[in-house]
């Protein structure tokens, strides 16, 4: 019997550690607790800026966006680079984190993803096209320091959508073969939730577990690339998501129909 009670202190030792590792605690009654976001107004969140101490303003658009205007004592951290591990950048469980986005719609992506790791004190403000108040810009660059940026169109018959790319292996990799070749796909509906074409050459997986929504740019068994226009969970590596409505998504590619889609690079100056 000593034994046994020896054996189930050392399993609840354990278990305390893992939630803590991840910014997890347990109640009273013994349960892990997890964590919600809240949403505020921007009014708000100025407050809170003005009033709190100890908080970081997280912005989760991509770096360019983030270059062209943040606001001020900001730090980067792309939504695409949230994953199952906590940023780096934010150390502090219990830490008021205040995030937010260029419309809306990322942040609140973010902040879940940040609360479900265990953040317990997560608020989502909106975008910054919404704000009022100061926005600083990076250092400008002469323009021979300035090099032509990359952005990903996905063509589906006459429609057209822009990606944002996730920060991983794959999604550089795709980068890298594009620059040299566009690419032509005759795409197949599958489980009437996803559109599939072989890609003409691989790329590394970064696969982890998902619950795709419409827009998701998918790498499925490494040469293999999918347009999710319904969800599924399954241990899939995102390359992106598509800047489009549901709605459009599900226009563009549902349905039973072979579609021809082109992926391929568009340079900005």
């Amino acid at each position: 019997m000593k034994y046994i009670c020896l054996v189930l202190a050392f399993l609840l030792v354990l278990l305390i550690a893992g939630c803590a590792a991840r910014g997890q605690i347990m109640d009273g009654d013994g349960m892990v607790r997890t964590f919600e976001y809240t949403s505020i107004t921007q009014d708000e969140a100025k407050k809170m800026m003005e009033e709190a101490d100890g908080y970081v303003i997280a912005d989760v658009r991509r770096a360019d966006e983030y270059a062209e205007g943040h606001i001020p004592g900001a730090i980067l951290i792309p939504n695409e680079s949230i994953g199952n591990t906590p940023p780096q950048e934010l150390p502090d469980w219990d830490q008021i984190i205040l995030v937010y986005c260029r419309s809306g719609r990322r942040s609140k992506e973010a902040a879940k993803k940040l609360a479900d790791l265990g953040y317990s004190r997560v608020y989502e403000f909106g975008g910054i096209l919404d704000w009022t108040g100061d926005i600083v810009k990076e250092e400008e660059h002469s323009e021979e320091d300035m090099e032509p940026a990359a952005i990903l169109v996905v063509r589906a018959g006459e429609r057209s959508f822009t990606a944002e790319l996730a920060g991983n292996e794959s999604a550089d990799a795709l980068m890298e073969k594009l620059k040299s070749e566009e690419v032509s796909l005759s795409m197949h509906d599958y489980g009437g939730f996803e559109k599939v074409g072989e890609l003409p050459w691989s790329l590394p997986s970064c696969d982890e577990n998902l619950t795709t929504k419409p827009g998701d740019l998918i790498l499925y068994a490494g040469n293999q690339i999918t347009v999710y226009y319904g969800e599924n969970t399954w241990n899939l590596t995102k390359l992106g998501h598509l800047n489009g409505t549901e709605e459009e998504i599900r226009e563009a590619f549902g349905g039973k129909d072979d579609l021809d889609v082109t992926i391929f690079l568009e340079w900005t100056e």
